[in-house]
């Protein structure tokens, strides 16, 4: 399965999100790639412990291959970074994404990681791609090669008002590029279940039929001790209440059944 999580707006969990669920995924036995296609290489260095800007063998040099003229070009596996923990892999971002960015959409490249993922798909179980907080080229390309999409949501009213414009791009490139991508729902992260902001955004979400799902990420300092030590919640804090609904999340996006809390 390939799953891109995305949103147009910062500062959602995004990269949290992915690498959480993704450690999830391994931890339970599955071979999980994530590949991280936001040149400021969150997820990268969260898996890794090292900034994306260190390393080579990045997923910019695996696309640089489509424009260059080389006789041989490596296979998609050989860009593959392991982590330190088993059956959890990384294709990793790289600063030089921003300035390749320009040449792979003028030689009409959109189609190129697609093409790469299903070849890795042979390799991995589960794939898990993390975007920049835009709908650029290497989204779109993302959401082109993906065959689920989860959209975090940041209980705020800028956060709702980006929901409907993410939406519709996704449903206009379903239309034209992709249409067996399912968008899976949108999840309320860093919420907060004692406010009433959080939890009235969320109804009326729910009350205009949009696909909230009933799992909710709530708002801890452990994640942010997360990302400073680079170890996934369940390796670092396998207890803790925050790491028990991202298990929640997996196994519903794995359908599987969750005790689910009511709002009130």
């Amino acid at each position: 399965m390939r799953r891109v999580v995305f949103n147009q707006k910062g500062g959602v969990g995004k990269s949290s999100i992915t690498c959480n669920l993704a450690a999830i995924s391994a931890a339970s036995g599955k071979r999980t790639l994530v590949v991280d296609l936001d040149p400021q290489g969150n997820s990268t260095q969260y898996l890794l412990g090292r900034p994306a800007s260190e390393l080579t063998d990045t997923v910019a040099d695996l696309l640089e291959q489509t424009i260059s003229f080389k006789i041989y070009n490596r296979k998609p596996e050989e860009f593959v970074h392991p982590t330190a923990y088993p059956n959890l892999h990384v294709l990793p971002s790289s600063p030089e994404l921003d300035f390749l960015e320009r040449k792979l959409e003028a030689k009409h490249k959109i189609y190129k990681l697609r093409d790469f993922l299903k070849k890795l798909s042979e390799l991995y179980d589960a794939i898990y791609i993390d975007t920049a907080p835009a709908m650029n080229f290497y989204t779109r390309s993302s959401l082109i090669a993906a065959q689920r999409c989860l959209i975090p949501f940041d209980c705020d009213d800028f956060s709702r008002q980006a929901l409907y414009n993410i939406l519709g791009e996704i449903k206009e490139l379903q239309e034209d590029h992709n249409p067996d991508l399912v968008v899976e729902g949108i999840v309320a992260n860093q919420f907060q279940p004692r406010a009433s902001l959080p939890k009235r955004l969320v109804q009326e979400l729910l009350d205009e039929g949009l696909p909230v799902l009933p799992v909710r990420l709530s708002s801890s300092i452990k994640m942010k001790e997360s990302h400073q030590v680079n170890q996934p919640l369940i390796h670092m804090a396998p207890k803790h209440n925050l790491t028990k609904q991202f298990e929640d999340l997996h196994r519903l996006l794995n359908g599987e059944t969750v005790e689910v809390v009511p709002l009130d």
